[in-house]
């Protein structure tokens, strides 16, 4: 799952959503939503910390 680019792991998890507004899901789309998920937020906060940690805070 590293490996979907960022678009399509979005529009995986808006998939889920969708589905979920017309039918229960299963275990297994349950599953995979929420392991879709957790590699948006994985990548959301990596990319978070990689601006924050670029910044320097100086006293005037």
């Amino acid at each position: 799952m590293k490996n979907i680019p960022h678009d399509d792991l979005v529009l995986k998890i808006n998939e889920f959503t969708q589905l979920t507004r017309e039918r229960e899901l299963t275990k297994e789309e349950e599953q995979e939503r929420a392991d879709y998920r957790e590699e948006y937020l994985r990548r959301i906060r990596g990319s978070l910390r990689g601006s924050i940690q670029g910044y320097k805070y100086e006293k005037e």
